[in-house]
């Protein structure tokens, strides 16, 4: 009995003890309205408090889920969390916006954005450190923000920002098609002959009007020598010689040699 004594009175003093300590301060957004937040997030946003700017967007959200600002916030996290270096969490955004919202006037924003974040992603950090050739990279995030671009473009050719789509889906055809040149070069230097043709064949096909294709046809040329198919072999040299007439590897032989023979 005088042990269950001793432990009620310490539970009491713990208890007790409790109101020593302030009650945690309650935050000073907790009572804005849907207009505060947003004002203060925009604020955020335009003195590059990215992070900060996420909170407060995603609290205007929850707190005000129905309504013009809620909409706005939506869209502008993706920005927020694009410049903070969050591109998966920026996509989705993008793509959450998309789906909720599809009539909206600035969707179209919400594809470039997408398309941007790929499209930047395709590069990052490393990259511009090691200067690394694009072409080597994985090109999946090139291929999305090919696809996204090709959507804004065809689903609103009068969007402000569809011109400048469509020079980045050009530049990007040209990526995507070295992308394919370098594997075929690859097999081709591990004398992997069919395979270097048919990839090299394929990037003909996909990207038929891409300045990667001249070495795709140099790639072709080469990996048919090489099996001994002589007739395709000269098939590929006269669509070369009529499309890149002044091609750099023509110039590059050894004389009294085949020109494909120099490398």
């Amino acid at each position: 009995m005088r042990s269950l004594a001793v432990l009620v009175a310490l539970l009491s003093l713990l208890l007790a003890g409790c109101g020593l300590f302030p009650d945690k301060p309650e935050e000073p957004e907790a009572n804005w309205s849907a207009a505060k937040l947003y004002t203060e997030a925009r604020d955020a946003m335009s003195e590059g408090i990215y992070d900060r700017a996420i909170k407060l967007f995603e609290k205007l959200e929850s707190r005000y889920p129905y309504g013009r600002y809620a909409q706005q916030a939506q869209l502008e996290v993706a920005y927020a969390y694009y410049k903070n270096y969050e591109p998966a969490s920026s996509i989705s955004a993008c793509d959450r916006f998309i789906r909720l919202h599809p009539n909206h006037p600035n969707v179209d924003y919400a594809y470039y954005l997408k398309g941007l974040v790929n499209f930047n992603d395709d590069l990052g950090i490393f990259g511009n450190l090691s200067n690394q050739d694009q072409s080597e990279r994985d090109p999946k995030a090139a291929r999305e923000a090919f696809t996204t671009f090709r959507e804004l473009v065809n689903k609103f050719p009068e969007s402000k920002y569809a011109v400048d789509s469509a020079k980045r889906m050009a530049y990007l055809l040209n990526t995507l098609a070295s992308h394919e040149v370098h594997v075929a070069r690859y097999y081709l230097k591990r004398g992997a002959y069919v395979a270097a043709a048919n990839r090299a064949q394929e990037t003909l096909r996909t990207y038929p009007d891409a300045p990667a294709n001249e070495e795709a046809l140099f790639v072709m040329i080469k990996a048919y020598d090489g099996m001994g198919m002589n007739d395709l072999r000269d098939d590929a040299n006269r669509v070369m010689r009529k499309n890149f007439p002044k091609s750099k590897y023509f110039s590059n032989a050894n004389e009294g040699e085949a020109w494909w023979k120099f490398w």
